[in-house]
């Protein structure tokens, strides 16, 4: 009788535990909590502020290697001032794997969304909640509380191979932005610091804004 006892006792637990842990995320499902970026060393190239110690994706999206695989990721200074006001952020699923070069977040302002590509690959782990509340965080600083996810990237010494870094960037920038003037001759595209005027994408017709979006945001 008491082994009998025993064993239901123990059959109620495990019942009891199974149910009021069935609605709870599993512990790889829930996001990883990280503290808030710090604020980068800004360096002045090209007459570009540039983050020392970033990289940079043509696609305009930067990488911070923070140790332990971990790789903080968000928008460049000239996409997020390219594009101007953002009305919403959408941010692929925790735990999805993005490849380098995939879509991995994408914008919406002034009635258009634009697909923003991953600089690295690996396992989303973390979204910035803050930039969700607040999208415009990313073109009021980009580069410290504007970060978009962190991606667990195994292989992150061989992704940062293809990215610019240190010396390139500033002159990469120039590129772009001699690039971006010469498509749209009629415009004061630059503001002090080299970056385009704000909300720039949004002043031209639908034609330009898809022109625009794949050279400068391959997508």
């Amino acid at each position: 009788m008491t082994i009998l006892f025993v064993l239901l006792t123990f059959m109620v637990i495990m019942a009891i535990t199974h149910y009021t842990r069935r609605d709870q995320p599993a512990a790889n499902e829930r996001a990883a909590v990280f503290a808030p970026a710090t604020a980068p060393h800004m360096v002045r190239d090209f007459g570009f502020e540039i983050p020392k110690g970033y990289c940079f994706h043509p696609g305009h999206t930067w990488v911070l290697d923070e140790g332990r695989q971990n790789a903080r990721i968000g928008m460049d200074g000239f996409a997020a001032n390219l594009i101007g006001k953002i009305e919403r952020i959408e941010v692929t699923g925790l735990n999805r794997w993005v490849r380098q070069g995939q879509k991995v977040w994408s914008v919406t302002s002034q009635g258009m969304t634009i697909d923003m590509i991953s600089p690295i690959e690996g396992v989303v782990i973390a979204v910035n909640p803050e930039i969700q509340r607040d999208p415009n965080l990313i073109a009021k600083d980009p580069y410290k509380e504007g970060w978009v996810c962190v991606v667990k990237s195994p292989d992150m010494a061989i992704n940062m191979k293809n990215l610019l870094s240190g010396n390139f960037v500033g002159s990469w920038m120039q590129n772009t932005l001699r690039r971006l003037t010469t498509m749209m001759p009629q415009m004061a595209t630059a503001q002090d610091g080299g970056l385009p005027v704000a909300g720039l994408l949004g002043q031209v017709d639908s034609t330009v804004q898809r022109t625009m979006i794949k050279e400068f945001f391959l997508s």
